[in-house]
C-alpha cells in the first residue's frame, strides 16, 4: 500500500505504521485520517499481522495534534462531523482485533494524545510530552479524549490535564498511568518491537478474544462482563489453537498456532 501521509510496512507478523508529516509535526488532517482508516482496515483483514507498532516520523513529535487550519474554518455542524470522523477512525484502531503499541516521542498533544489513548499499549521515550490543550483554542478534546483519558487515568487527572492544558512529562505520564513504560530515546522502537513480538508469539485468537473481553466489558456491570468473559472463554475452547496450546504445554514443546 502506498500513502502520502504515512509509511506502512508488514514483516514477520508485525505491521509498522508511521505518521509521516514531520514538517507539520505529523498533524492529523483529513487526508491523514483517511489513510489511517484505510491502513487499519487492511490490518484487521490481514491474518498474518499479529501486532502493530504506531509512531511518528521526525524527532520532534509523535503527533502534535489536529490540523488547526482545518479547525479554524469549522462551524458547529462541521465541527460535529470533524469530531465524529476522528472518533470513528480512532475506533477503527481500537477495534482492529490486533494489539496496537504506540511508540511515542516528542509531542503527543491534542489529537496526538487522543491517538495514543486509542492504542492498546503506550511506550514513551524520555522526550515525550503529553497534553490536551484544546481549551486554549476555545475547544474541547473531540477525538475521544474526554472519555478515554478519564477511563485510563481517572477523572481528577484527566480534568486537570484538560482544564489547565498543561503538558505532562514522560515520567509524570508513567506515574499517573497514561503510559505503560518510559525508555531511553534510542530504545523506543526496539522496546516496542520486543513487546509486539512477545504478543505475536501467543495464540492469535486468544489475543483477539482478550482484547474484546477487556474493551467490551470495561463499562458493563460486573455480572454482564463476567458473562461475556465466559462466552469468550468458551469460544477459545472450541478453537484448534486451544487444542494445540494445551497439547504443546503437556508435551513440553513450542506451540504452532493456526489461528483457527
Amino acid at each position: 500500500m502506498n500513502f502520502e501521509n504515512l509509511l506502512f510496512e508488514a514483516r514477520d507478523g508485525l505491521a509498522f505504521v508511521t505518521l509521516n508529516r514531520p514538517k507539520v509535526l505529523n498533524a492529523l488532517n483529513a487526508a491523514t485520517l483517511a489513510e489511517l482508516e484505510a491502513v487499519f482496515i487492511a490490518i484487521r483483514e490481514d491474518a498474518s499481522i499479529r501486532a502493530v507498532l504506531l509512531t511518528g516520523a521526525g524527532e520532534k513529535a509523535f503527533v502534535a495534534g489536529a490540523d488547526i487550519q482545518e479547525l479554524a474554518l469549522a462551524d458547529g455542524a462541521q465541527g460535529r462531523e470533524l469530531a465524529r470522523r476522528g472518533q470513528a477512525v480512532f475506533r477503527r484502531i481500537e477495534d482492529c482485533g490486533k494489539p496496537v503499541i504506540a511508540c511515542i516521542h516528542g509531542f503527543a498533544l491534542g489529537g496526538g494524545c487522543e491517538l495514543a489513548l486509542a492504542c492498546t499499549l503506550r511506550i514513551a521515550s524520555e522526550t515525550a510530552r503529553f497534553g490536551q490543550p484544546e481549551v486554549k483554542l476555545g475547544l474541547i478534546p473531540g477525538y475521544g479524549g474526554t472519555q478515554r483519558l478519564a477511563r485510563l487515568v481517572g477523572q481528577g487527572v484527566a480534568l486537570q490535564m484538560i482544564l489547565t492544558a498543561e503538558m505532562l512529562s514522560a515520567a509524570e505520564a508513567l506515574r499517573v498511568g497514561l503510559v505503560n513504560e518510559v525508555v531511553a530515546p534510542d530504545r523506543l522502537l526496539a522496546r516496542g518491537e520486543e513487546i509486539a513480538r512477545v504478543i505475536a508469539s501467543m495464540a492469535p485468537l486468544a489475543v483477539r478474544a482478550s482484547l474484546e473481553a477487556v474493551h467490551r466489558g470495561f463499562d458493563l456491570p460486573l455480572d454482564e462482563a463476567l458473562q461475556q468473559e465466559a462466552a469468550l472463554f468458551g469460544f477459545c475452547c472450541d478453537t484448534a489453537d486451544k487444542v494445540e496450546g494445551t497439547r504443546a504445554f503437556l508435551e513440553k514443546r513450542v506451540p504452532v498456532w493456526q489461528g483457527r
